[in-house]
């Protein structure tokens, strides 16, 4: 049976994580061929091709198909406030888990000259993704109206400027580029986690001032604390519990199996937060369309009981002004028709 590894947990080491659960980085820090995790999920070979986490995989096509639809969503409601904006985020989300998909399955294999680059990318879509939600916790203030160019442009530019900047300095890490090392990636480490960490953090204290002072409902701050907890929890799981799970579990599953369902959860819990604190204004939906179909049977119905109240005058012209005459094209009825 695998036992906890003989190390202790240091600041800017990925040793005592890499060893604890193997995330994409791992092969590529720490030494000349990376870290193995002490205990991992079983793999299964699949049409002659080796596929590592067959479990993760299932979970994160899951992930996908949830999040195109929250994207549906989203885009369906079309005067939602920071609608445009917060889509932002679920594309960043889908992009990293497309590409954690290719990685953690060994689609991609660690030995591949193209692994580095495309972990690196995957990092800098991690900072990205998380620096996006916390741009996206300053939508509600309107610091800038939501919708505009400024708002949009300055999401995006900042968003790709961090994911640039982070996979940079991954790939410059993971290639001993000086002064960036392999064997010490401290400046990884802070970004991995004190950047992202951080991001959610300020993230999540907005959003609380955002409801405590401006909505009138505090059902939100479940959302916020569910969201929370579930992120919380994947984290937990996966960092430390995540050798126990394996070996309980006989290789079948690992902490990174747990780990992507609670962020798939946080993820979830996200979306839920924010249709709950936007209003579509339904004059302008196309839900409100019904109710205008209905308006129109009511008064046609009316008008064969009155007698074609609109276009019935003296002499079967139209009468008081409204008919013009027995012309059919200007009459209540012909509009509603022409409108809709």
């Amino acid at each position: 049976m695998s036992t906890a590894p003989d190390l202790k947990f240091a600041f800017g080491n990925f040793n005592y994580i890499c060893s604890t659960v193997s995330l994409t980085l791992c092969p590529l820090v720490g030494g000349p061929d990376g870290i193995e995790p002490v205990c991992y999920s079983r793999n299964v070979r699949i049409a002659d091709t080796l596929i590592f986490q067959p479990s993760t995989l299932i979970i994160h096509i899951i992930a996908l198909i949830m999040t195109a639809i929250m994207i549906y969503h989203i885009r369906s409601k079309y005067t939602a406030v920071g609608r445009k904006e917060i889509i932002m985020f679920f594309y960043l989300y889908m992009l990293v888990t497309i590409m954690d998909l290719l990685l953690v399955s060994g689609i991609i294999p660690t030995a591949s000259q193209l692994y580095p680059y495309f972990t690196g990318v995957h990092i800098g879509l991690i900072s990205a993704t998380f620096w996006c939600l916390l741009l996206n916790g300053f939508v509600g203030f309107q610091f800038a109206e939501d919708g505009t160019p400024l708002s949009l442009w300055s999401i995006r530019i900042s968003s790709l400027v961090v994911c640039a900047a982070v996979a940079f300095l991954s790939i410059a890490t993971f290639r001993n580029m000086s002064p960036f090392d392999p064997l010490h990636p401290v400046a990884l480490w802070v970004v991995f986690f004190i950047f992202n960490g951080a991001s959610l953090l300020i993230y999540v204290i907005l959003q609380i001032v955002l409801v405590v002072n401006t909505l009138d409902d505090r059902w939100p701050l479940g959302d916020i604390v569910f969201g929370i907890a579930f992120f919380a929890t994947g984290q937990v799981i996966l960092y430390v519990f995540s050798l126990d799970i394996c070996n309980f579990a006989k290789h079948y599953i690992d902490g990174l199996f747990f780990g992507t369902i609670a962020t798939l959860l946080s993820v979830m819990m996200v979306y839920k937060y924010w249709d709950s604190i936007t209003k579509e204004d339904l004059e302008f939906s196309v839900g409100s369309k019904q109710n205008v179909w209905e308006v129109k049977e009511l008064m046609a119905d009316d008008e064969l009981a009155q007698g074609r109240m609109y276009q019935q005058g003296p002499g079967g012209g139209g009468g008081g002004g409204f008919g013009y005459g027995s012309q059919p094209g200007y009459g209540q009825p012909n509009y509603y028709e022409e409108r809709y």
